[in-house]
């Protein structure tokens, strides 16, 4: 499994993907991990919240369901629903064929004026230590 390192990580298997910054704020596109889309298994739904949703760290902004199970998706950062990946309402597999590209759940606009809102987010190998050690 893979854990690229051009993002940060969440323990609950979310990944946050800075896009850059624009005149509304920050732009973070989260989706899950490759060692949660393959403890999941075959993924059959995926529920998204809508765009204009403000959201807030930790708290759940969408589900995600399997053959096996529903898990919940949550919120690596503060901020607003700014964009939510349609493409999953016809095609849900694609989570589980391309967890950091295509397979992006919502993009989240951060309030501020450019920092980094990712940065006290696991890194790759610390996310990675993470999943070893479960």
């Amino acid at each position: 499994m893979t854990t690229p390192d051009d993002r940060r990580y969440t323990d609950q298997h979310e990944w946050a993907l800075v896009q850059g910054s624009g005149g509304a704020g920050t732009v973070v596109r989260v989706g899950i991990t490759d060692h949660a889309q393959d403890a999941l298994g075959d993924i059959v739904f995926v529920q998204l919240p809508a765009v204009g949703e403000e959201v807030g760290p930790g708290n759940p902004i969408g589900e995600v369901e399997s053959t096996k199970s529903v898990s919940d998706v949550y919120s690596p950062v503060a901020g607003t629903v700014s964009a939510v990946n349609e493409a999953l309402t016809d095609a849900p597999e694609t989570v589980n064929a391309d967890p950091y590209g295509d397979g992006w759940l919502v993009e989240i606009t951060v309030a501020g004026d450019g920092g980094d809102p990712t940065a006290d987010l696991l890194d790759a190998a610390a996310y990675q230590a993470l999943v070893d050690a479960s």
